[in-house]
């Protein structure tokens, strides 16, 4: 599933400034605030979503990290749920909510489809590992000419029949009265009381494209690239970001763990009891390994910086070899002898469960004495 984008939650472009975040964050999260919306599980997810975007988005090592890589990219980096960082801002919200500060109102773009496009895009376990360049085909937002991206005739809008323009109704609780934005007219304040023929009252019209795009070697499940000036475009010609949600194949024989990269090798039974020393294959090659006799079942053995490529710059995983002990499922009689001989060759130590057996029965003999 596509993560919701932290600019659409704050209703911002990516070369919105600092002043630009921090006004927006205040606008929605007073629109979404549990006070001013009792009850409303889904307006309060909205505005714990919210606090995380301004977190991210208002710091400049965060915002970066987020915009090359997503919010898979913020892992370990304290993105995410509610912290100091938003605080300083509730205050004056909350001054906002009550009437004791401004009532300055947002602008709102007059067109209705967002900047940014999020796409899935499946890459096979190798070109994850390794990097690739990619082949890939789309299709964007252009916006109509005709109707200026208004989706009404000759771009003539009316205004809001449902909200009589001001973006917002208003509903009553008790004493309070509480606003939201207008469902019509998404809080533009105008609808289209004509449809654009051109685009059918859409407002856009859709371009299929196609480009090459180089896959960064190390990436992995949930890690998101961002193609600048890959996405819509808006009626005043600036255009938004494609962002690249990365699905990574598994393969037949490596299983990956974040950078980390396991396998499982099988030996023979023969092989652990004598010892032995193979060659495995490795993500980059060969690899000798050493298996000292006495090696158990499901036992590991780690390669370091074998494994994968850190996309962000931390050095490799290891490559983690796993021992599957493997037994003959048929044995014909001369190998039954040769095993009863070898068997009989080790003596007590062959028959390790009768010592513990014995004493076991002794045990529980003394039970009932």
């Amino acid at each position: 599933m596509i993560e919701i984008d932290y600019y659409e939650l704050l209703e911002i472009t990516k070369s919105a400034d600092k002043s630009s975040i921090k006004k927006a964050y205040r606008v929605q999260a007073m629109k979404f605030h549990p006070d001013k919306n009792p009850d409303d599980k889904e307006a309060e997810e909205k505005f714990k979503a919210i606090n995380e975007a301004y977190q991210v988005l208002s710091d400049d090592n965060k915002k970066a990290i987020y915009d090359q890589y997503g919010k898979a990219g913020l892992e370990g980096q304290g993105a995410g749920g509610f912290s100091s960082a938003g605080f300083g801002d509730f205050g004056s919200i909350f001054e906002e909510m009550f009437g004791f500060g401004g009532n300055e109102k947002q602008t709102r773009k007059t067109y209705n489809y967002n900047l940014d496009i999020a796409i899935e895009l499946s890459v096979d376990f190798n070109e994850a590992v390794f990097g690739a360049k990619k082949e890939l085909k789309y299709s964007y937002k252009l916006a109509c000419e005709d109707c200026k991206a208004s989706g009404a005739k000759d771009a003539k809008l009316s205004t809001c029949s449902h909200c009589h323009g001001q973006g917002e109704v208003h509903t009553r609780q008790g004493f309070m009265t509480f606003a939201q934005t207008c469902p019509h007219c998404q809080g533009s304040g105008k609808e289209a009381k004509n449809k654009c023929q051109t685009c059918k009252g859409k407002g856009y019209k859709e371009v299929k494209d196609s480009f090459s795009v180089d896959i960064p070697e190390g990436v992995n499940n949930g890690n998101r690239i961002r193609v600048s000036n890959k996405g819509n475009v808006s009626p005043d010609g600036s255009r938004g970001d494609l962002y690249l949600q990365i699905t990574v194949q598994e393969d037949k024989h490596f299983i990956r763990n974040n950078d980390d990269i396991y396998i499982s090798v099988p030996l023979f039974f023969t092989q652990v009891a004598l010892g032995a020393s193979i060659k495995i294959t490795g993500l980059r090659g060969e690899l000798e390994l050493k298996i000292p006799q006495g090696t158990k079942d499901k036992e590991q053995f780690k390669f370091r910086n074998e494994g994968v490529k850190s996309v962000q710059g931390y050095g490799r995983g290891t490559l983690v070899v796993q021992i599957e002990i493997r037994y003959p499922k048929k044995i014909n009689k001369e190998q039954k002898e040769l095993l009863e001989k070898l068997q009989d060759s080790f003596g007590s130590e062959s028959m390790p469960s009768d010592s513990v057996f014995d004493s076991m029965f002794s045990k529980v003999k003394n039970w009932f004495s």
